[in-house]
């Protein structure tokens, strides 16, 4: 017998129990606790959500912040489980963004709380910074800037640089900001090698990209380095000392993604000594507000040239992070499936289907769970189909144990109940 998902359209109305109370909120509300373009979830206004916007609200000010919040929207404000814990209520996540490490995503998934992203909606503004640290740092722009300013015309000194057609440039990491600069890497004439985690032969051919084994292969033979990796525990501080030693000297150096990728201790010593040209628009030492004092060694150490982590922040980055901010919670509110969700189960641990036809009548499905509970049967999935006239449905419990034939003749043995399967899901843990 093989199952299909066909499921009736639902909305989910959060019933949260305090103290064996239970509450049903008139208006699901929607934290956005953040700046962001909230033009783009005005359209929300017509299921019911009521929208509230603190953008001075920071890690330590949130949990009290969350008091019959039901979806809750962050850009880089931190969300601790002390938050989560706090958000009874809570029960959906959005990181207006790419990534969740601002968020515990552990913490949430014990409580049954949705965490999503907005991947690659930034991804061509984060393209676009990279690009201009390639050229400013050929073209040594903020220096010859700063030189004019300050009311010296320099045109020997600036009148050098090597250029960009025909040089290798090395891409750490081909999701949709790496494919973004490979695109504009080849509108300059560069010849593009490329490194990632999940990149094979075969799809780098497809590509059309130089295919680099390892981190350090791909500095060797880069005249650009540029690095666009997620920060995970797999990634911290994969682009080591021996990976940027690699590099030639005088090689130009990008992080655009996260510092925790790239040894920066290394780095500052190594910008000196091989004439490294470096752009960070990520600092080891972030400020937690937009505007702060701020210092970093690395700005000291040679040609480096620094933006404030403004990567992602175009308006036409924004309002895409912002439309698909939106699209994720109206397919919460109004959808089966959730895009982008990121703290779903892979693999089931369901072992087994009980599929249940049964009459569309009142108390028919609950009498089905009481026996199941009744018999220790714990139910991971469950999804129901009403047929046309709404005279039946049919249920399909997916549980982790087999049911016995004791349980199943029960379930059976109801009058409004029309059969009983069990059907053995495939394994594939």
């Amino acid at each position: 017998m093989q199952l299909t998902q066909t499921t009736q359209t639902r909305r989910r109305t959060p019933i949260v129990s305090e103290s064996f109370s239970v509450t049903v909120p008139v208006r699901m509300r929607l934290l956005v606790a953040d700046k962001m373009d909230l033009s783009a979830l005005e359209e929300l206004k017509v299921l019911g959500i009521e929208i509230e916007s603190r953008p001075e609200l920071t890690r330590d000010t949130l949990p009290a912040a969350l008091e019959g919040i039901g979806i809750l929207v962050v850009r880089s404000t931190e969300v601790t489980a002390k938050a989560i814990a706090s958000g009874r209520q809570l029960n959906l996540i959005v990181r207006a963004g790419v990534g969740v490490g601002t968020i515990d995503v552990a913490a949430a998934s014990a409580r049954g709380v949705y965490v999503a992203n907005c991947p690659g909606k930034n991804a061509t503004a984060v393209a676009e910074l990279t690009m201009a640290f390639i050229l400013a740092l050929d073209r040594r722009l903020v220096d010859a800037t700063s030189e004019l300013r300050a009311g010296r015309w320099e045109k020997a000194k600036y009148s050098v640089a090597r250029g960009l057609f025909g040089r290798r440039i090395g891409i750490a990491g081909l999701g949709a900001i790496g494919r973004e600069v490979l695109l504009r890497a080849r509108a300059f004439g560069l010849e593009p090698h490329a490194w990632s985690r999940s990149l094979t032969p075969g799809r780098a051919a497809k590509l059309d990209v130089s295919y680099a084994r390892t981190l350090e292969d791909l500095a060797a033979r880069s005249d650009i380095f540029t690095v666009h990796l997620t920060a995970t525990p797999q990634t911290r501080g994969i682009v080591s000392r021996s990976v940027l030693e690699a590099l030639p000297d005088g090689a130009i150096v990008v992080n655009a993604a996260r510092p925790e990728v790239m040894d920066y201790a290394a780095l500052e010593e190594l910008i000196p000594r091989k004439g490294l040209r470096v752009g960070l628009d990520v600092f080891a030492t972030e400020p937690d507000k937009s505007s702060a004092p701020f210092e970093s060694h690395l700005l000291e150490r040679g040609l480096v040239y620094g933006t404030p982590h403004v990567g992602a922040q175009t308006e036409q980055a924004q309002r895409a992070v912002a439309l698909e901010t939106a699209r994720i919670i109206r397919a919460f509110m109004t959808e089966e499936e959730l895009p982008n969700v990121v703290n779903i189960c892979a693999t089931s641990p369901a072992r087994y289907a009980v599929v249940v036809r049964m009459m569309d009548k009142v108390g028919v499905l609950a009498n089905t769970l009481s026996v199941m509970k009744r018999h220790g049967i714990n139910i991971e999935e469950i999804s129901n189909t009403v047929f046309e006239g709404a005279t039946a449905t049919c249920t399909k419990m997916r549980v982790s144990g087999r049911p016995s034939e004791a349980c199943l003749k029960e379930i059976a043995a109801f009058e409004e109940v029309l059969h009983v399967d069990i059907v053995a899901l495939p394994n594939l843990a």
